[in-house]
């Protein structure tokens, strides 16, 4: 990872708000500490930020970009549990539960991001019971999508998974009704557990049907209300 480190931007703590919440609960001589315990680095569209199965010696902190979080089966099927935009903790949960990560997190855009040494959090953790409570809400924030997602793809059909999957990138990644997919045609179908050609045919019906329009990796959403309403009969 030391050639993706650059060089230590101060405006970055500064603006992060992980630090802003942070200063909350802990005084200047530990903000001091965890400031300077900080790796920035920065990570291309399909790069790797945690590995699945690997061990993870610290957190990162997404200050800018937007990743994905994918499981390998171990039968050459990829699933993707989740995509976040930034700001968000990423891999926090390493330190309540196990070592190893559970699943592995991939930029799917150009992403900032700040590495903090978990020994260094955690003894931060342990002087200060409420930081640790926030912290432990952050870190399980970014398997509510993950959850949600799997009780979508139990009880939903194909055209139920996909305008899940439009409203929750809409609402919780791009926070708008146009915007340009950062994911294949691939990836979406990894996200709504289908095919790839199931995702083009619903995406061209919707399109004929002025629910979405398409063109290249712009999307817009015309008709949410239609979306809304597939995605509670799907």
């Amino acid at each position: 990872m030391k050639e993706r480190v650059i060089q230590k931007d101060l405006t970055w703590c500064q603006q992060c708000l992980f630090i802003k919440q942070s200063a909350l609960f802990l005084n200047e001589k530990q903000i001091s500490t965890l400031e300077k315990n900080i790796y920035q680095l920065q990570f291309r569209p399909g790069e790797t930020i945690f590995k699945q199965g690997d061990t993870t010696t610290h957190i990162a902190l997404l200050n800018k970009g937007i990743v994905k979080f994918n499981f390998d089966d171990g039968h050459n099927r990829n699933l993707i549990l989740s995509i976040v935009s930034a700001p968000k903790i990423l891999g926090g949960a390493n330190m309540f539960y196990r070592k190893r990560n559970l699943f592995s997190i991939s930029a799917i855009d150009y992403c900032d991001i700040c590495l903090i040494d978990q020994a260094i959090l955690r003894d931060l953790l342990l002087e200060n019971a409420k930081y640790t409570l926030m912290l432990f809400e952050k870190a399980m924030e970014m398997f509510d999508t993950a959850i949600l997602n799997y009780i979508s793809l139990a009880n939903k059909n194909v055209k139920g998974r996909v305008a899940d999957i439009l409203i929750y990138l809409s609402d919780n990644v791009y926070k708008s009704q146009s915007f340009r997919v950062h994911l294949t045609r691939k990836e979406i179908a990894e996200f709504a557990g289908c095919s790839k050609e199931n995702v083009m045919h619903t995406l061209a019906q919707w399109t004929r049907e002025n629910i979405i329009h398409c063109e290249g990796k712009r999307l817009e959403i015309l008709d949410m209300e239609r979306l809304l309403k597939i995605s509670r009969i799907g």
